[in-house]
């Protein structure tokens, strides 16, 4: 499986490339959206991870840019509510609820709040791919 994960935070990054990194799955990382869709047109995801809170295009415009181009595509939007550092997340905070109810909105698969843990993101990233396909 091919797994792209798209945030501006380079910690948040490599923490989900080492976490979801093995010998069955990929994945690759972008920091911007923009980033994000050259490389899912450069080969073909099943996965998209995406922070809502970006630098150009966020989050929300991005999911509906990816629904369009790629039908397909698998996406699970995440949000720590545009807080900055590890001690600032408040995934109970309006502003996460709300992003992350828009990128359900965008066509989002499934969402998840900032911070989350392993076992959290794994669950969700199974439930998200066992979905059945969108009848044309």
């Amino acid at each position: 499986m091919r797994i792209l994960v798209i945030d501006d935070e380079p910690y948040v990054r490599a923490a989900l490339l080492r976490v979801l990194g093995s010998e069955l799955s990929e994945v690759i990382a972008a920091s911007d959206a923009e980033e994000g869709l050259v490389a899912l047109r450069a080969a073909p995801t099943h996965l998209a991870i995406v922070d809502v809170v970006l630098p150009g295009m966020d989050g929300v415009a991005a999911i509906k840019r990816m629904r369009a181009e790629f039908p397909g595509l698998r996406i699970i939007a995440m949000s720590g509510g545009g807080n900055f550092g590890l001690d600032e997340y408040r995934p109970d905070a309006i502003a996460t609820c709300a992003y992350l109810a828009a990128c359900r909105g965008a066509g989002a698969h499934g969402t998840i709040a900032k911070p989350f843990g392993t076992q959290e993101l794994r669950q969700l990233i199974q439930t998200v791919m066992d979905l059945e396909p969108a009848v044309s």
